[in-house]
């Protein structure tokens, strides 16, 4: 069972269950992940099984990733997706598929991005997301980031779906938080599928809920 493998992870679950599910399948102590998937999120988790096959998780988060988003587009929401507080924005104007095409291409390229304020980013030691439950507001860095492509999949007011290609370490819930800002609509994320990291994609992936039958 040692090695590296793609893990298709299913809306619910936390990166960290799928780790403990494999623990108890393998009986193996020492598996990691390459790239965290939010419990909202399904998708591809690279995991490696084995002292060995962890060491190389490191280089394998840095590779490219590629997604499935769907943004919903009037309304913000204190994550950046379905799990928090929604505020209703009043939108002027629903904008066209052309203002839409030229927003989010604003974002292709290097560009710096804000990691949500509920991300694991951490604020003189300590996680975004744990003082943000505490009711602080953390004062959070933009950072270099690397967008390759974005197309647009379907828009059809007010939901928008994208397919992003990313480099390292995007938040592509913060990617809809700043497509809504520029379009001065507001946005959350609603659905985010990761279909691709490096080689390992979703058709070779094993799925989490099946691991045990195997």
């Amino acid at each position: 069972m040692k090695g590296i493998y793609a893990v298709y992870k299913p809306k619910g679950p936390t990166s960290h269950d799928v780790i403990d599910q494999l623990r108890r399948e393998t009986g193996v102590r020492k598996i990691g992940h390459a790239g965290t998937l939010d419990p909202l999120a399904s998708g591809v988790l690279v995991v490696g099984v084995g002292r060995e096959n962890t060491k190389k998780l490191g280089q394998i988060v840095k590779k490219e990733k590629e997604y499935l988003a769907k943004i919903r587009l009037g309304i913000t929401s204190t994550t950046d997706d379905e799990e928090g507080q929604k505020k209703k924005v009043k939108v002027l104007e629903i904008p066209n598929y052309k203002e839409i095409e030229g927003a989010v291409a604003k974002f292709e390229g290097e560009i710096l991005q804000t990691p949500p304020i509920y991300s694991a980013v951490k604020v003189n030691g300590v996680p975004a997301y744990k003082l943000a439950r505490q009711g602080k507001t953390p004062q959070l860095e933009p950072r270099q980031i690397l967008i390759k492509e974005i197309k647009i999949l379907k828009y059809q007011w007010p939901y928008l779906k994208l397919r992003v290609v990313t480099g390292p370490g995007v938040y592509i819930r913060a990617l809809a938080r700043d497509i809504g800002q520029r379009l001065k609509t507001g946005a959350y994320l609603t659905e985010l599928e990761r279909i691709r990291v490096g080689n390992f994609t979703k058709d070779e992936s094993v799925v989490a809920e099946e691991i045990s039958k195997a």
